[in-house]
């Protein structure tokens, strides 16, 4: 996202003349940044604090402009009431007096408002009569939060501040108590004993499978957790929004003497559709031999022993699209049969039986030879920097612990070959056990307090950001954890600082459109984290389905030497709250940052570009695309140019490497829509494709070009690839 987007430079000629008068207002309200004014009775508590908005217009006016002492940088909100600000002071405040240095789009009706909790509010001024400029309010109340809440505009643009400032001394009415770490994990956690019997385990286990077996856009959400141990005659068949997982040090310490299975029964066999359910850290051995585990997108395995073969297609070989593997160890041979794609990193396996279209491996012991196109199969010996995702587990006394891997470099294999996995363990004390209905403010609280976050199953709506500023703070979901941003605003951001590690959340968009779904690093983040990089593992995005969302983007990471470690960022082409101009979308993932890897990217339908790459020294193994479905027409995808691209690196970008690239069009509402390119890259002898295709899915639609004019055109019924193995 740029400062100069294009809804701030339409507003530009509109308003110069409003700018140049709150310009000369600025001239008086500079002063205040140095010294406090002659009547304020306390110190200036606000500059620097956390801030957070309602809405903003886009990502260069965000919240935490106003409280930074610049004058040359402003917030600014979407163009709609009510709209609010907020700071934390981060301690009770006694506060004495705000001043507000609006830019042209001032508030007509405002108050301001202080709390203890950021839930309950208390107003301390209000007025209906809103001049602008720099207005000094002498207030009293007691909070930790002061916000301005705007009920009318001056214009029809937004609200907008270049500095809140609130003044006053801290202390008064008393500093809330911390928030507790550890505890209980909710209702939606099922654990099992090895000591309970196999009957009641299984009837537990039938429940939650007939509840979620087809409930693609419910809102239950379950975690099935096995203690240490060796289960006997179980079928764990796993539906939507389930998670099952062993609780041992390593995935040996929990077998299951049975099968841990997904099918696709409730499709009629067609398994395009068996999204957001995953299975971890445990040990299968399949009762007929062979596991099957026939999945779609964001359906991960990772930290699984098959101790006999896995199949990855439903039960009669019907349509499948799936899928990702990590860390995983499977005995004998994996299956993909009728899988169109799938990506596998970290593994070791006995054999592997075919490919449709793209089969891309990363650091699998045992893997075929590299042969694109014939058979499909892109092989990347060893991955070049990874970290496995943290997971929970009980230690030696019962008590629960989350598990954080150490970075590798150079990996083949999994962390478990040689013993237990390297890395650290952090006691489930130093979280804060997250349950749906805990507010944004109250997670914030607890990130402020030094404590990582741990989000049990369920949906959680924020009416503000999750700040997470901590260097190595860990954030990690149980059982697909669903965060949906209310009133537009952005539902996590990460500060550009090393070893954040973010697992296992679902961004879901709301009705009102949010500039990012979440956001690693500030714009401009230079630092360099090669030693300790941030990690994203198990980010699913959602635009639409469950109901109408909007977002102009899911992922932007501008933080250097980011780890993006299987996504599925997901423009809904159906469900619920469907359509061109409905669950809008431009772009699924921005890279900003230099030298970041991705390690298998699933991205789909969005309405622009759908992975944009600026950032130079980026790598990416692995990426499924398909083009969005319902353009209306030709015109109406874009004018002046056919389409837009799967993935493209920016003309400025001298240096990026990609493996196993695929993307495909099915334009259902006009066929007659062509696409000029899969993929677009600038012509340079650093920037490098391998194994590259695009498929016209029946005949719907066309792709005139693999990368940039090379290969094409992708067309007709019989649904085959256009292959490029190389480029240049």
């Amino acid at each position: 996202m740029q400062l100069g987007s294009a809804p701030a430079a339409r507003r530009r000629s509109a308003r110069l003349a409003a700018v140049v008068a709150a310009a000369l207002s600025l001239v008086v309200g500079s002063v205040m940044l140095a010294t406090p004014p002659a009547n304020a009775a306390g110190t200036l508590l606000s500059q620097g604090k956390p801030v957070t908005a309602s809405s903003v217009e886009n990502s260069g006016t965000p919240a935490s402009a106003a409280a930074d002492g610049n004058t040359g940088t402003r917030w600014s909100s979407a163009f709609s009431d009510p709209q609010w600000l907020q700071v934390d002071l981060g301690a009770t405040a006694t506060v004495d007096q705000v001043v507000l240095q609006w830019e042209a789009a001032y508030a007509t009706a405002y108050q301001i408002q202080v709390s203890a909790d950021a839930t309950t509010w208390t107003s301390i001024y209000s007025t209906t009569t809103g001049k602008g400029g720099t207005e000094t309010l002498t207030v009293g109340g007691t909070g930790r939060y002061v916000r301005m809440y705007g009920t009318a505009r001056a214009t029809g643009y937004g609200y907008s501040l270049w500095e809140f400032q609130v003044y006053g001394s801290l202390g008064g009415g008393g500093t809330p108590p911390p928030l507790p770490g550890g505890g209980s994990l909710g209702p939606n956690v099922l654990v099992f004993d090895p000591a309970m019997s196999s009957a009641s385990i299984q009837s537990q286990l039938d429940s939650v499978f007939r509840q979620q077996e087809s409930n693609q856009f419910g809102t239950q959400r379950y975690a099935l957790l096995f203690k240490p141990g060796t289960y006997s005659g179980l079928n764990a068949q796993i539906g939507f929004y389930t998670s099952i997982a062993g609780l041992g040090r390593n995935p040996d310490d929990v077998t299951i003497n049975g099968d841990v299975t997904v099918d696709a029964g409730w499709f009629n066999g067609n398994a395009t559709q068996n999204f957001w359910r995953s299975v971890e850290n445990l040990a299968v051995v399949p009762s007929n031999g062979t596991d099957r585990w026939a999945v779609a997108q964001a359906a991960p395995m990772r930290r699984v022993h098959i101790r006999g073969g896995l199949n990855l297609a439903p039960n009669g070989y019907g349509w499948a699209s799936g899928g990702y593997i990590s860390d995983s160890k499977v005995d004998g041979t994996v299956g993909p049969y009728s899988q169109q794609q799938w990506f596998t990193r970290d593994s070791q396996i006995g054999g592997w039986t075919n490919g449709v279209w793209n089969m891309t491996f990363s650091g699998v012991a045992g893997a075929p030879a590299q042969s694109f196109p014939n058979p499909p199969y892109t092989v990347v010996p060893q991955t070049p920097v990874s970290r496995e995702k943290p997971y929970l587990y009980l230690d030696g006394s019962g008590n629960y612990n989350v598990f954080v891997p150490s970075l590798r470099t150079n990996s083949q294999g999994t962390t478990w070959s040689g013993g237990s996995t390297p890395g650290s363990s952090l006691p489930l004390s130093q979280f804060y056990v997250a349950k749906p209905g805990d507010s944004a403010a109250t997670l914030n609280a607890a990130l402020a307090q030094g404590l990582n976050l741990l989000f049990t199953p369920g949906i959680y709506h924020l009416n503000q950001t999750v700040n997470v500023t901590r260097a190595n703070t860990v954030v990690l979901g149980l059982g697909y954890a669903t965060l949906i941003p209310d009133n537009g605003v952005v539902p996590m951001s990460v500060a550009d600082v090393d070893g954040v590690k973010l697992a296992g959340l679902l961004f879901d968009a709301g009705p009102v459109n949010s500039p990012v779904l979440l956001q690693v690093g500030p714009a401009g983040a230079t630092a360099g984290h090669a030693g300790n990089p941030i990690s994203i593992q198990d980010a699913f995005f959602r635009i639409g389905g469950a109901g109408a969302g909007k977002a102009t983007t899911s992922l932007v990471v501008n933080s250097a030497n980011t780890i993006i470690d299987h996504i599925w960022a997901w423009r809904a082409d159906h469900g619920t709250g469907v359509g061109w101009t409905v669950n809008t979308a431009d772009t699924g993932l921005i890279v900003n940052g230099a030298n970041v890897t991705a390690l298998g990217l699933f991205v789909e339908h969005y309405q622009k570009d759908e992975v944009v790459w600026n950032g130079q020294g980026g790598r990416t193994i692995f990426l499924q695309n398909e083009m969005p479905y319902d353009p209306p027409s030709q015109s109406a995808w874009r004018t002046g140019a056919r389409g837009y691209a799967a993935y493209k690196v920016a003309d400025s970008v001298t240096s990026h490497e990609a493996w196993g690239l695929g993307s495909y069009c099915n334009f259902t509402a006009d066929p007659s829509i062509v696409a000029e390119h899969g993929f677009e890259t600038p012509n340079r002898a650093g920037v490098r494709f391998h194994d590259l295709l695009t498929v016209s899915l029946g005949g719907m639609g066309t792709i005139a070009h693999v990368i940039n004019d090379v290969g094409g055109p992708a067309t007709g019924t019989a649904t085959t690839p256009v292959n490029v193995v190389s480029y240049p």
